[in-house]
């Protein structure tokens, strides 16, 4: 296999992180085109020949999800019917993978029904980054790689020289994820006990478990929305004695108020990865973006030379 049977395609959610790609790998990106009609189809076209390639499709699904979605979909298919050798779906932010699980009566597990969605549609493999639940990867019945923004954003984080630290986690959920933030950046972990009593995007933060006084806090999370829980475990950690407080997180999905909020918390910096192209035309000053396109090049690059991407995990 040679560079010149590699196709990377960006889908309308992902060109700047598609390009990004595409430059790291020193290839052209391909040529395609969404058309959206004025009742709210779309039609989506290969410019070029593919048969035979390995194509790997980056889009995310967000800002509009369900469009996104569709169009993924839509990719997949018309790539296959074009004969590729193969289509690797590249998901920097897979947003229906909050749906994991039948928690209450009567509910769709919605991550499971995109995940069946996109095998039937043709895809050979699924690449992503922090699913909101791993167990999705189970979902699938095709090989699935879940990467960890961590080793960037820690690196990103290391760099500021940050004195005293202690890792926030803002739920026991993501607990297991943060004790590797707090590892890699040898700090100590404090778990904040957080309850969700509705689907309003907001938490109510009802305790805090370990020691943040006199400490600069950095709260990791995979993804934020409304920045609500962001807000909330901040002002708690400012109240328990925290001098500063930071945060980390792989997704910035950022709607609504999700600016005014983070301008108006004692948070200080927000580093974020570019996972997902923002329906926000202006971020607070306070958002520092790190670039996830280097991690899922090289992602790419591997697979394509069938190479382990195990190290990719470490």
């Amino acid at each position: 296999m040679d560079d010149n049977e590699m196709v990377v395609l960006g889908g309308s959610a992902s060109q700047k992180l598609s390009r990004s790609i595409c430059d790291i790998l020193d290839i052209p990106l391909g040529d395609n085109e969404v058309v959206r009609f004025s009742e709210g189809n779309l039609f989506v076209k290969v410019n070029q020949n593919v048969r035979g390639r390995h194509v790997y499709l980056v889009q995310s699904t967000a800002f509009p999800v369900n469009d996104n979605f569709m169009e993924l979909l839509f990719w997949i298919d018309a790539l296959k019917r074009a004969s590729v050798a193969s289509v690797t779906v590249v998901i920097p932010y897979f947003s229906y993978a909050k749906g994991d699980k039948k928690d209450e009566p009567r509910v769709s597990i919605r991550a499971r029904v995109c995940a069946q969605a996109i095998e039937s549609a043709g895809a050979d493999r699924v690449v992503t980054l922090d699913l909101h639940a791993p167990q999705i990867q189970g979902f699938f019945q095709l090989p699935v790689d879940d990467l960890y923004a961590a080793p960037v954003l820690v690196e990103a984080i290391a760099a500021e020289n940050i004195p005293n630290l202690v890792v926030v986690s803002p739920d026991a959920g993501f607990a297991k994820k943060a004790k590797e933030y707090a590892r890699r950046l040898g700090s100590p972990l404090a778990i904040a006990d957080k309850e969700r009593h509705d689907h309003s995007e907001t938490a109510v933060v009802a305790d805090l478990i370990g020691e943040v006084d006199g400490r600069n806090a950095l709260i990791v999370d995979d993804f934020t929305i409304s920045a609500g829980t962001l807000a909330e475990v901040a002002e708690v950690l400012r109240d328990r004695g925290a001098n500063s407080v930071q945060a980390a997180i792989s997704h910035g999905v950022f709607t609504g108020k999700a600016m005014q909020r983070l301008d108006d918390s004692p948070i200080e910096a927000l580093w974020v990865t570019d996972s997902v192209e923002r329906e926000q035309s202006e971020l607070s000053a306070k958002v520092r973006t790190v670039s996830v396109a280097p991690l899922f090049a090289e992602a790419i690059k591997r697979i394509h030379h069938r190479e382990s991407i195990s190290s990719l995990f470490n």
